[in-house]
């Protein structure tokens, strides 16, 4: 009986033994079915770079397209990479206004009034004097106005400057506050 069982035990492992795991399909492709263990190990160094815009500085607009206008805009602007400013104002031409209020008063029939608003300025009022016109001196025309401006000097446009800065002084001033302002950007 020994024999027997050892004789049975042999045959069933030949048949174990003798099995494939291959499989055939139709389309005759051969599928063989295993289990793989792998392990993946990545380095990686990654550097990002970061690309922004300037910053800018823009300067405001300031519209004096309108001809009658006796004004005109003046802007500016200064950017450096931490601190932009910018600035605009709007500057009256006196002259401008000057022409314009004298021909009001001359289509008016004022022209006495309009002769004495172009009078106010020094230019004009040289140009009468030596034409031997003199420039009205209240309410007074003619050799009555020019003894009046001869007695009265003092009165005549440009011999007393306006009280306070003086336009050089302003300028100086003004250019010495931008040079300040660049100074203190560029720290």
């Amino acid at each position: 009986m020994r024999y027997l069982l050892f004789f049975v035990m042999a045959f069933c492992a030949s048949v174990t033994f003798g099995e494939e795991v291959t499989t055939v399909t139709n389309d005759d492709t051969i599928r063989t079915e295993s289990i793989t263990d792998s392990n993946v190990n990545t380095t990686s160094t990654t550097t990002t770079t970061l690309k922004s815009p300037p910053a800018s500085a823009i300067t405001p607009t300031i519209n004096t397209s309108n001809s009658d206008l006796c004004t005109f805009g003046v802007a500016g602007a200064i950017q450096t990479q931490i601190l932009g400013i910018s600035t605009g104002t709007q500057v009256t031409d006196e002259n401008c206004e000057r022409l314009k209020l004298s021909k009001t008063l001359y289509d008016m029939g004022m022209k006495v009034a309009a002769v004495s608003t172009m009078c106010q300025d020094k230019r004009v009022f040289d140009a009468m004097m030596m034409a031997g016109t003199p420039c009205p001196y209240d309410g007074l025309i003619g050799d009555q106005a020019k003894a009046a401006w001869v007695t009265n000097e003092e009165l005549q446009p440009g011999v007393k400057e306006k009280e306070g800065m003086k336009d050089g002084t302003k300028t100086l001033l003004g250019g010495a506050g931008v040079a300040g302002l660049l100074l203190l950007l560029l720290i």
